[in-house]
């Protein structure tokens, strides 16, 4: 057994928290947020993010609101980072554009809102688990995958072409991010409480042996080619204990493979869109680690602010942004020029920068501002950050439309919603209500999706 298996065992033997003090404690941090007032540590900092991301540690702390809702909303919208890099950088069709819808997962309703992107309009929420917290959407754009935090653990199919809740799929112990395989046929689901990773099936929709990947899986993200998934693992979350890693999956046989250290905390992952580098973001050591995945092999980790907690690339693969949250002080975003693995002068946005999306063109990207209730646009060509722009409560996550032209930023805070963005002018449109504590968004991003009574063919 190596040291790091040691101290994991360790921190497995510490007894876990009463659960009726948390349930307590978790009902009164959702009073608080949803009355604008939610707490003011390190751990939550009146957002829903560190909170959510990581329910045993948090949930010690501060009480969680469920498990990996915001934060992974930085899945869907930064976190599921490498859904949203696979096809950056493709024009879509006017069709494409017509058919896409935002999927909204809202975490306090245990429901899923639908929203069409032609029109604006949101449309019946869809039932789900308990405390839905992210969601991916197959590549064809017939399946949405809904992660339940909630207990048992599961993870509720939605057939696209009539927004429907299939069987949902028992999973491992607070399951709190997923990712599918550029060719469809396989989503993988972390379970933070379980110390795994959970292969399904898409074709059958079945669950099949759960990879053992090590202590608190926080994020996944797979290589464009498919071979490879890469799970953060944050051990024991502390500043003590184990450090972080990172767990290359081989998807052919979903064997996990070495684990590759990294720095504290590893929370968010993404990969450049020539499969040959994946960035980890590491939250205590305020550094982001390259993986060179042709031989899972940690290079020199680059410095960036404080409290890292979102990556994104950019659709030509030159530069990664970071959002800091700087331990409640005004955030920034750091560039990291790829090339060199350098990072550049740090870019001011607003209190505790939580998620990141970028246009398909490459052109801008937008950082939700959670502590301020605004969205920061970025022009990458001078890394200058715009006027900020006003959305609603607590934004945690942003997606845009395959065709660029609109930005969905969801709002945590009570009543829940979502704000459209014209990106063209940089104008918030208005808000859309979904259900309550709305904090992960996927978008549709195929022409297969089948058309709705109403729907005119193009």
């Amino acid at each position: 057994m190596t040291e790091m298996e040691q101290l994991e065992e360790m921190c497995r033997a510490v007894p876990p928290p009463d659960p009726q003090r948390l349930a307590g404690a978790r009902a009164r941090v959702l009073a608080a947020i949803a009355e604008g007032q939610g707490p003011a540590s390190r751990a939550a900092r009146g957002w829903p993010w560190l909170a959510t991301r990581a329910p045993g540690r948090w949930r010690g702390l501060v009480a969680p609101l469920a498990a990996a809702a915001a934060v992974t909303a930085v899945v869907a919208g930064a976190l599921a980072v490498a859904g949203v890099i696979h096809g950056a950088g493709v024009t879509p069709s006017a069709s494409l554009a017509h058919q896409a819808i935002a999927y909204v997962t809202n975490q306090g309703s245990g429901t899923v809102t639908p929203i069409r992107a032609a029109t604006n309009t949101a449309g019946k929420p869809v039932k789900v688990g308990r405390e839905p917290v992210t969601i991916a959407v197959t590549p064809d754009g017939e399946t949405a995958y809904v992660v339940n935090n909630g207990p048992p653990g599961t993870v509720t199919p939605i057939r696209a072409a009539t927004d429907t809740a299939l069987t949902p799929i028992k999973v491992g112990r607070s399951p709190v991010a997923i990712a599918i395989t550029p060719d469809g046929k396989t989503a993988y689901v972390a379970n933070y409480g379980s110390g795994t990773v959970t292969p399904i099936r898409a074709a059958t929709n079945t669950a099949l042996k759960p990879i053992r990947v090590g202590l608190h899986p926080t994020a996944i993200a797979i290589t464009p080619d498919g071979k490879t998934a890469y799970v953060a693992t944050e051990g024991s979350g502390i500043l003590i204990g184990p450090p972080g890693s990172v767990t290359p999956v081989r998807t052919a046989t979903n064997t996990a493979l070495t684990r590759i250290k990294t720095g504290r905390d590893p929370l968010a992952i993404a990969i450049t869109p020539d499969g040959k580098t994946a960035y980890v973001a590491n939250y205590w050591s305020g550094t982001v680690t390259p993986v060179r995945t042709a031989t899972n092999t940690a290079l020199t980790p680059i410095k960036t602010g404080r409290d890292p907690v979102a990556i994104a690339i950019t659709p030509d693969g030159k530069t990664a942004y970071v959002a800091n949250t700087n331990n409640g002080s005004p955030g920034t975003v750091t560039p990291i020029r790829t090339a060199t693995n350098t990072a550049l002068t740090p870019i001011k946005t607003g209190r505790d920068p939580v998620a990141i999306a970028i246009t398909p063109d490459g052109k801008t990207a937008y950082v939700a501002n959670n502590g301020s209730g605004t969205v920061t646009p970025i022009r990458t060509a001078t890394n200058t950050a715009l006027t900020p722009i006003k959305v609603g409560r607590h934004p945690v996550a942003i997606a845009i439309t395959p065709d660029g032209k609109t930005a969905y930023v969801a709002n945590y805070g009570y009543p829940g919603s979502v704000t459209p963005i014209r990106t063209a002018t940089n104008t918030a449109l208005t808000p859309l209500k979904t259900g309550q504590a709305p904090g992960a968004i996927a978008i549709t991003r195929s022409g297969r999706r089948a058309l709705r009574p109403g729907d005119r063919a193009r």
